[in-house]
């Protein structure tokens, strides 16, 4: 087998996660799923909450709870399932 000592020991970058939402119940939930299936999983992540409304819109987000991994909405106008996240963010 051939490993590539370049990128075998190349450092994974920290993952950059952002819970867009104004501050409702659902955003506050997803945040919080978000942090607790982050550190479930070991993840290397910065997890920002973003509430300011004229960011949101920059990102394209329209309805709220959104998720922004590494700069790419995956997820907008629902809470997802604790399954559902783990998948999003794996």
């Amino acid at each position: 087998m051939f490993v590539n000592w370049r990128t075998a020991n190349k450092k994974k970058k920290n993952m950059e996660i952002k819970v867009l939402g104004t501050g409702c119940a659902k955003c506050k939930q997803l945040e919080k799923m978000t942090r607790e299936v982050a550190a479930e999983l070991n993840l290397d992540a910065n997890i920002e909450k973003v509430e300011d409304i004229y960011k949101i819109m920059q990102a394209g987000v329209m309805t709220t709870p959104a998720l922004v991994v590494d700069g790419e909405v995956v997820l907008k106008g629902k809470l997802p399932s604790v399954k559902e996240l783990k998948s999003i963010l794996s």
